[in-house]
């Protein structure tokens, strides 16, 4: 594990990242040319090494309900992985906004099953055939839980 003064030189070495001091001790750093409404890339570091890092939509990470993924025990290598992914996501325009047309894509299993993602008003549905799967926010919780299914993007 990576103490404290080691996580702060890694996201420090990341330049777009603003530093902004909390409570308890805690910091944040934010991306402030974030494209989305989020700008904390990591949220309450606290020097115990205990922090998170927004990583909603991002595959291969378990999200709170927050889009957050704790870094605790991370590696050098995984620190910088999860900092940059986050700060490439939130530098991407919002796949979907309310006045765009209806979105459709296509997601496949190991098995060959398919499920089909729909953007409709704006919420994100996913349907197996004609049945309603699941309905979500955004599009980053539809992505987390059909990557969590074991379903990638066709």
């Amino acid at each position: 594990m990576l103490t404290y003064e080691e996580k702060i030189k890694i996201i420090e070495s990341f330049p777009e990242l603003t530093q902004k001091p909390v409570s308890l001790g805690r910091t944040n750093y934010q991306f402030e040319e974030s494209l989305k409404e989020k700008k904390n890339v990591v949220f309450h570091l606290h020097p115990n090494g205990n922090g998170f890092v927004y990583a909603e939509g991002i595959k291969g990470y378990k999200t709170n309900d927050k889009g957050m993924v704790n870094i605790r025990d991370f590696s050098e290598n995984e620190l910088r992985t999860i900092l940059s992914k986050s700060i490439e996501s939130l530098s991407v325009e919002p796949i979907f906004d309310e006045y765009e047309e209806e979105v459709e894509e296509i997601w496949i299993n190991e098995n060959g099953q398919t499920l089909k993602l729909v953007s409709e008003m704006d919420m994100w549905n996913v349907y197996a055939g004609e049945n309603l799967d699941g309905t979500f926010n955004s599009y980053g919780e539809a992505c987390e839980y059909l990557d969590e299914e074991g379903f990638q993007i066709k």
